[in-house]
């Protein structure tokens, strides 16, 4: 028994020299898992711009009004950015609200061999081209997202009906509100609710509509109406506080 027990432990060690990379490919398995779920997305982390991303940020902007410098410019450097340059320069371009710069670079990004269909990249898209009132570039967004069954989360949809309606778009902001958020599959919350009624506050018919939704889905919640209630900071703040904790 001794001699036939030590005969099975050397048989087992053999088997491992044999295979020393299984255990490792399998820890690789689990290493890009993580790096796929949505709370590590690249879309959400802190983009910093190295030296060659700030040199093609500040030529792009300088070769606009030139299209055939700039577009040879685009082909030979922009190509060869960083992955985490060339996200910098996208979130540069959207915080400057440089449209045109950042449908280039947006268009650039979904080529890439690393670009994986992302909510937070589309989220980011979007609400810049709401704030600076580019309906027909944000339906193009939206025809892309859809073709990439990109599905956003309901505090998502809160961010962008209330972008489209604070900048003076509530036709758009009601089409998402109609087309999609309704018929998503994400469970609704009463929270993104609150917040796109507050900021209907100066389209009273459309709020009377998205209020009765309100009210049907969450039957024992109270909706104050203006002038007696103009719904306090606390529910931006609580409606900040979830979304980025989700």
């Amino acid at each position: 028994m001794l001699r036939q027990g030590q005969n099975l432990l050397r048989g087992a060690s053999r088997r491992l020299q044999l295979h020393p990379h299984q255990h490792a490919i399998k820890n690789r398995h689990v290493i890009t898992g993580a790096a796929s779920s949505p709370s590590l997305s690249i879309w959400r982390r802190k983009k910093e711009m190295g030296k060659e991303g700030l040199m093609v940020a500040k030529e792009l902007k300088r070769l606009q009004c030139n299209p055939v410098r700039f577009e040879r410019f685009m082909k030979i450097n922009v190509s060869r950015l960083l992955k985490s340059d060339l996200v910098a320069v996208l979130a540069e371009f959207q915080r400057q609200n440089l449209v045109p710069l950042s449908m280039k670079l947006y268009d650039v990004v979904r080529k890439e061999t690393w670009y994986r269909p992302d909510m937070f990249f589309y989220r980011d898209m979007l609400i810049m081209l709401a704030r600076n009132k580019k309906v027909d570039e944000a339906r193009t967004v939206w025809k892309n997202l859809k073709k990439e069954e990109v599905l956003f989360d309901q505090h998502t949809f809160g961010d962008l009906i209330r972008a489209f309606l604070d900048s003076g778009l509530p036709d758009e902001a009601m089409r998402i509100y109609d087309d999609e958020m309704r018929c998503s599959p994400d469970p609704p919350l009463s929270l993104p609710y609150r917040v796109i009624l507050k900021g209907l506050i100066s389209y009273p018919e459309l709020r009377e509509k998205v209020k009765d939704d309100f009210l049907e889905l969450f039957p024992d919640m109270i909706v104050y109406d203006p002038p007696e209630d103009l719904f306090d900071d606390d529910d931006d703040k609580r409606w900040r506080m979830e979304s980025e904790e989700d």
